[in-house]
């Protein structure tokens, strides 16, 4: 399983569902007693649930160290999304969110969510190779554009999952009721945050390709080419801190994601 830092999820997940939660009607929130969310990380969607649900909500995740900061929305346990601490049938929801796109076998924890639900089991996956850039610094979304798929050719899981996660539900014998697109949409603009600056600065330094450079170079990318995608993202990330000095920079990214909802036989 795939693991991530606190910063990286409150990053990446930042202002998901503020603008809608249309998406999230088949869940039927507001019928729900007991609802389980799996792979909970720091509590985002966590809060999301227990604000549209009227029983009690559980997060659960199996680094303890994200624990903390879910705790301030949901009680929350530590636990594998492989197997469950929990009994059979003990909630009647049982949902995650961009969990199944990190594990190498996606069905396994569905038909693990499907033991422990008595009604519904939902997945909110993206499909990363379909994210969307539009920046005002030209080089920008060229750039991730080869990132992105050097990174999708070399992660060993499938990113790209989306709404292909309704595979693994008909093979866990889940009874597929709908799927439903949601697009989770990026903006940095100014005046810009500390966020923002944070993110600018790691571009103008690479770093960001560096977290991901063995990742990277499982793909076809040769080291060399690796060293002058890098060079190339450090001059765009200067351009992206130039345009934030004049206050011109702007950046729209759009992650696709689905919410795949299954009843239990």
């Amino acid at each position: 399983m795939r693991e991530f830092s606190e910063d990286y999820l409150r990053r990446t997940r930042v202002g998901m569902w503020d603008d809608s939660r249309e998406a999230l009607e088949p869940l039927e929130l507001r019928s729900r007693d007991r609802v389980l969310d799996v792979g909970c990380g720091t509590g985002e969607l966590s809060r999301v649930l227990a604000a549209e649900c009227s029983g009690k909500v559980v997060g659960c995740d199996a680094d303890p160290t994200l624990l903390r900061p879910a705790r301030e929305h949901v009680p929350a346990v530590a636990g594998d999304a492989r197997r469950l601490p929990f009994p059979d049938g003990a909630f009647d929801l049982v949902v995650c969110q961009a969990l199944l796109i990190n594990l190498p076998d996606p069905e396994a924890a569905v038909s693990e969510f499907a033991r422990v639900s008595a009604d519904l089991v939902a997945a909110i996956e993206p499909d990363n190779g379909a994210v969307e850039v539009d920046s005002s610094v030209d080089a920008e979304a060229p750039l991730e554009r080869r990132a992105r798929r050097a990174y999708l050719e070399g992660v060993p899981t499938d990113v790209t999952l989306g709404a292909g996660a309704k595979t693994a539900f008909t093979g866990a014998d889940l009874d597929v009721l709908e799927t439903r697109r949601y697009d989770h949409v990026r903006t940095i603009a100014p005046p810009y945050d500390e966020r923002a600056l944070t993110t600018a600065r790691r571009k103008a330094t690479g770093s960001g390709l560096a977290d991901d450079r063995d990742t990277l170079l499982e793909s076809d990318l040769s080291e060399e080419e690796y060293d002058a995608l890098r060079s190339d993202w450090r001059a765009m990330g200067r351009d992206v801190i130039e345009q934030m000095s004049d206050r011109d920079y702007r950046r729209t990214e759009t992650v696709p994601f689905y919410v795949t909802v299954g009843r239990v036989p």
